[in-house]
């Protein structure tokens, strides 16, 4: 079996209020690509955190994209290009994307083009529901993850239009 080209790792807990944000993305990223008949061309991957086994899910893939909900993020979302970079310690159980893809080099692995998505969140509390706000952010940046996965091939494009990095009012999110 042959590995989807792009793979979409989301993180987050989904009985932390925003933090759902992620696999919330995720999930309707994926009925979306089902119903598109474009899902074998995307792998993807959820997890509370990220952590250095993900780079594994990096292995052999052209492009790569991190989901996550940001509390200080700006609404809607930012998405931006991500490079390897960090220290990456023995114990760390938890990792930031730059940090995950800082192992490949170490496995001897080429670090895909590498995006993050970081949608902004509000509430992050043990039990809450999703916030309103979020909800709005989620719906705007799935129709960026529709665009982004109608055209993988576009990433960086979209990001030069952007100058670099787009937040929320720049295409999709208008």
């Amino acid at each position: 079996m042959s590995l989807a080209p792009v793979v979409i790792l989301a993180c987050g807990n989904p009985s932390r209020g925003d933090d759902a944000l992620g696999p919330l993305l995720l999930d309707r990223l994926q009925d979306w690509l089902d119903g598109q008949r474009l899902a074998p061309g995307f792998e993807l991957i959820g997890d509370f955190q990220w952590q250095v086994e993900h780079a594994l899910d990096l292995v052999g893939r052209r492009l790569a994209l991190f989901i996550d909900a940001g509390q200080q993020t700006p609404a809607p979302f930012i998405f931006r290009r991500a490079h390897a970079s960090g220290r990456v310690l023995p114990s760390t159980h938890s990792l930031s994307p730059e940090a995950v893809l800082a192992v490949l080099p170490r496995i001897g692995q080429p670090v895909p083009p590498a995006f993050v998505l970081c949608v902004a969140g509000e509430c992050f509390a043990l039990g809450e529901g999703l916030s309103g706000a979020a909800g709005v952010h989620a719906d705007r940046a799935f129709a960026l993850l529709q665009e982004l996965c109608r055209s993988p091939t576009a990433w960086e494009t979209y990001l030069t239009a952007a100058r670099g990095e787009c937040d929320g009012r720049c295409r999709a999110g208008r």
